[in-house]
């Protein structure tokens, strides 16, 4: 999820792979693929750049779960949970 904000100032959580497309008119509309919009005060590049370490940041965390060094972050009360990663086949497997 990315965090953007409305245009009376509260943030809010979007799925980016939920986005069909963003849009300057001149506010940033996003376009979601049920057609839902949302303006956001974010700017195109913005919301670009979000999405883009979004999505960095998952395969930065799947390398870390595929070398066995990923730490979850811990939450006070909550026991951290095993993760673990499916290994891509090989290529005699395949």
């Amino acid at each position: 999820m990315i965090r953007v904000t409305r245009l009376n100032g509260e943030q809010f959580a979007l799925n980016p792979d939920l986005i069909e497309r963003i849009e300057a008119h001149p506010d940033t509309v996003a376009f979601l693929l049920d057609g839902t919009k949302y303006v956001v005060k974010e700017t195109v590049d913005e919301v670009l750049e979000e999405i883009r370490e979004y999505r960095a940041g998952i395969l930065a965390t799947s390398y870390e779960m595929d070398r066995g060094e990923y730490r979850p972050a811990r939450r006070e009360g909550v026991a951290p949970a095993d993760s673990s990663v499916v290994p891509f086949p090989s290529r005699e497997e395949r």
